[in-house]
């Protein structure tokens, strides 16, 4: 089964771009979903980040948002969090792909949105890039509740290039067109995903 990463900078429309893969019936690990399993009631995260950031955690979930502030520009910080998160969303995305591979899936794609900044392009087999127009980019961000300038900036400090992640991806969906020219591209690159895993099938 070929593994596909999904992946692009903040306010690139990545959201948009998964809904429609999982609207064609191809198998899609949602990393951003996970994390909120992982920080609601009950979820695998939510007692060692008490330990850790005891303020951001005021009952029996993840307070995202204080979270948010007690590392954003902190570097160490963002450590101590990723050192806590990753491995519990790594063990989740292990899960999803031996289901998928069980069920036959001939692909399945994985919605890694760091996937530049960390190591996770040597696990991938494929890599889709989403991307947009950088005013479009900064439209879209601007317009979430709570964003700012500043923490827009922030963000984007963080994250390769948008440029870099275009050349070093395998596919690019430009989300700076309508929805159903969108749509058009993922069709596009899907159908030749398909190609591949049967050709690597038959290999």
């Amino acid at each position: 089964m070929l593994k596909v990463a999904l992946t692009g900078s903040i306010g690139m429309g990545k959201s948009t771009v998964g809904k429609m893969i999982v609207a064609r019936g191809i198998p899609l690990f949602d990393a951003d979903a996970t994390v909120h399993a992982l920080y609601a009631p009950g979820g695998a995260a939510v007692a060692p980040l008490r330990k850790a950031f005891p303020a951001a955690v005021p009952g029996d979930s993840v307070d995202r948002d204080i979270l948010s502030r007690l590392v954003l520009g902190k570097p160490d910080e963002i450590k101590k969090l990723e050192s806590i998160v990753h491995p519990l969303v790594g063990m989740e995305r292990q899960n999803f792909l031996a289901e998928a591979e069980a069920r036959g899936a001939p692909f399945a794609v994985l919605d890694i949105p760091l996937l530049f900044e960390g190591k996770g392009r040597a696990g991938v087999d494929a890599v889709i890039v989403v991307s947009a127009p950088a005013e479009k980019q900064k439209a879209r961000v601007l317009a979430r509740p709570g964003m700012t300038e500043e923490k827009f900036a922030a963000i984007l400090a963080r994250q390769v290039p948008d440029a870099e992640k275009r050349a070093g991806g395998d596919y690019v969906i430009d989300t700076g067109v309508s929805l159903a020219e969108t749509e058009a591209q993922i069709a596009e690159v899907l159908a030749d995903l398909l190609k591949r895993a049967e050709g690597k099938d038959r290999a």
